[in-house]
């Protein structure tokens, strides 16, 4: 998989960043067309192409919002759009937009004419700091999350925060959960700086934190690419976050987001980790109240676990049917594919209840 680049906020701007590079040779025969939802094609776009003077040319697809529409038919429907444009091998396709964009964008490009470059320009703060950095392209089936996709590496990742002033505080939130997961698994003091901050009456999170948490995601990608080891440990609060999230996108008018169902997904794996791989009572209970704070937790019935555990049964990190999660021994050190049965997953669903 080739590398990214990886442009990130610092004296210049990395929208100014981008049209720099855009200008170089290597990009003078690309005809560019800029994917967004109805939110960013509103709130972002003309943004992007005022600093972006490369992109002024662009055609523009659109999409509705929403996790349900990171279908096989949406994509279809792109595909025919890029042939009838028409697209070519140097197209390269702009992703403007929150983490089913930046999913949903790549994914089509992985496949168009057996795959042409494209570049990802999060919105949000999911994008940020996990979705658009790392080059997981996927969409959805049978409302199960991510069951057909790619390994296939953006050309840029361009990780501007002007975008975040025009985010919705609840997509703010779903950011952080994200920002708390990268600094669990990865940077105990960075972990421990963001929940100072999260206890603050507004709390604020500096273009610095969200440089580094980028940075974390990336260096561990780089390790592994294709996510056979360190990488897993990323996955934590994602087996039982993605069986939270697709059972909510089914029974919820108002579903979670997929930052929230991760935030209730770590409280989950917490819990397992403290029952089977030694974390302390004390960091469970903190990691508790401070996710109880951000998202009110679940009331799931005896009778909803058959489902949830055929959503986590059907997650594709597990294997020769078995239930793998990452775990954690303490904050900054993460345990990869521990195997947890289905009592145990059960437990852990109805614990989240509890509070």
């Amino acid at each position: 998989m080739k590398p990214t680049k990886l442009l990130l906020p610092s004296r210049q701007s990395s929208l100014s960043q981008l049209n720099r590079l855009l200008n170089t040779e290597k990009y003078s025969s690309a005809k560019y067309f800029i994917l967004t939802d109805e939110n960013t094609s509103e709130h972002c776009l003309p943004l992007l192409v005022s600093e972006v003077e490369a992109l002024q040319e662009s055609e523009f697809l659109e999409i509705e919002c929403g996790e349900d529409n990171k279908t096989l038919e949406i994509a279809s429907q792109l595909w025919q759009a890029l042939l009838d444009m028409p697209a070519d091998r140097q197209s390269i396709i702009v992703n403007l937009g929150g983490g089913m964009v930046s999913d949903m964008g790549g994914f089509v490009a992985a496949a168009f004419k057996r795959g042409i470059r494209y570049i990802n320009i999060p919105t949000t703060l999911v994008g940020m700091i996990d979705a658009a950095i790392g080059g997981k392209t996927a969409v959805n089936i049978e409302g199960i999350k991510n069951q057909i996709g790619f390994f296939y590496a953006p050309e840029v990742v361009c990780i501007e925060p002007k975008f975040l002033e025009t985010l919705p505080q609840r997509e703010w939130m779903s950011g952080l959960f994200e920002m708390i997961k990268t600094f669990m698994v990865g940077d105990a003091a960075m972990y421990a700086e963001l929940c100072e901050k999260l206890g603050d009456e507004n709390p604020t999170i500096s273009p610095s934190m969200i440089r580094a948490a980028a940075q974390i995601k990336t260096a561990i990608v780089k390790t592994d690419q294709y996510d056979l080891g360190i990488r897993k440990m990323l996955n934590f609060g994602h087996t039982l976050g993605h069986a939270i999230e697709s059972f909510s996108l089914r029974h919820h008018e108002n579903p979670l987001s997929h930052g929230e169902a991760v935030g209730i997904g770590m409280v989950g794996e917490a819990y397992l980790s403290m029952k089977k791989v030694g974390f302390s009572t004390d960091e469970y209970n903190k990691l508790l109240n401070m996710v109880s704070q951000m998202v009110a937790m679940p009331n799931y019935k005896l009778t909803d676990l058959e489902e949830l555990l055929a959503y986590v049964a059907a997650d594709k990190k597990n294997s020769n049917g078995n239930i793998y999660c990452t775990l954690l021994h303490d904050v900054g050190e993460a345990m990869i594919d521990v195997a947890v049965s289905e009592n145990e997953i059960c437990d852990a669903f109805m614990q989240l209840c509890k509070k």
